[in-house]
């Protein structure tokens, strides 16, 4: 029989709807009481880590998950699921991924539906995650998302509409598996990962979208000591409006690193443009190009590889790398 670790940390999926048809957090959370799902076959161990709407997380608390996962590492469990909301769910899983070792299978999943709302998913949901986790063909494929029976890597998933359930898209690569019959069932793999183990977070990570007119403005106010580093969601392929640039210079004279990533929900930051502003110049100017991940996740990617130390080439080859 597995041993699983259900680590439980709030988000709709613990909430329910009050009389007004407001949802709102549960003092105790009811996905975590729900024993029938199992039907013997999985030894469950329950942890109510937090109860925390998900806009409520920060890297410091994805520090603590990864802490207490590699306890359960340590004790011998079998597999993670982490029930978390789902604003920030694909931020929290991304930053497990790159910290975690690829060893035992760890799946995050959430809700789109309260717990007392008609066609509630959250508890479907966990029996699948719950599954996946128990699935064999599940180890060494990096932090999963399950939501709405697929599996998604942790690396490409991003949340798509505000209140569909079938909200957790993979854009451009789609889904690597499916929950059938209560078991996954993979037909994509990632190439690889990479492990970037950490003992602390930094703070002073920021990121910034670029819009039609954008002068330096945002960016000079950053222009300061307590900043560490910053990602730039570009326009396109990945430029910036030319107004800007004199700031963007002026932070990487203060060496702060600074990624640029596109704002498109599918494609990558490319040098391709040639003009003011362009990617081109971007690239010479010192920016990272980091190809394949939205805003959020590079803001993720950007801080794990400072709060382990990465410096010069070694930040710009771990950032921009697609594959980890």
């Amino acid at each position: 029989m597995k041993t699983i670790l259900a680590i439980h940390t709030g988000g709709t999926i613990s909430m329910s709807q009050n009389e007004k048809g407001e949802v709102v957090p549960n003092n105790e959370n009811p996905i975590a009481k729900e024993q029938v799902i199992l039907k013997g076959q999985i030894n469950l161990i329950t942890d109510n880590l937090f109860n925390l709407p998900s806009p409520h997380i920060t890297p410091q608390i994805m520090f603590k998950l990864k802490q207490r996962i590699m306890k359960a590492i340590a004790d011998g469990v079998d597999g993670v699921v982490i029930t978390h909301g789902t604003d920030t769910l694909e931020e929290t899983a991304y930053f497990l991924d790159l910290t975690l070792p690829n060893t035992i299978p760890v799946v995050l999943t959430g809700a789109m539906r309260s717990s007392n709302e008609v066609g509630s998913d959250g508890l479907y949901n966990f029996q699948n995650a719950i599954s996946i986790a128990a699935t064999p063909e599940s180890y060494g494929k990096g932090v999963l998302v399950a939501m709405n029976d697929e599996i998604h890597t942790a690396r490409f998933v991003t949340k798509t509409h505000t209140t569909n359930v079938d909200t957790f898209r993979t854009p451009t690569f789609g889904p690597i598996g499916i929950v059938t019959q209560h078991k996954a069932k993979y037909f994509q793999e990632l190439i690889r990962t990479e492990v970037c183990d950490i003992d602390h977070v930094v703070e002073g990570v920021y990121l910034l979208k670029a819009y039609a007119g954008m002068n330096g403005d945002l960016f000079s106010a950053l222009d300061n000591e307590k900043t560490r580093g910053l990602v730039i969601e570009g326009l396109g392929a990945g430029n910036v409006p030319p107004q800007t640039l004199p700031a963007i210079q002026q932070l990487l004279e203060h060496h702060i690193p600074i990624v640029l990533v596109s704002r498109c929900y599918n494609g990558v930051a490319q040098q391709i443009y040639d003009y003011v502003g362009g990617g081109i110049q971007l690239e010479k100017m010192g920016l990272i190009l980091c190809q394949g991940l939205n805003g959020q996740k590079a803001r993720i990617k950007l801080l794990v590889a400072l709060s382990n130390n990465k410096v010069g080439t070694e930040l710009r080859r771990f950032v921009s790398n697609a594959v980890s």
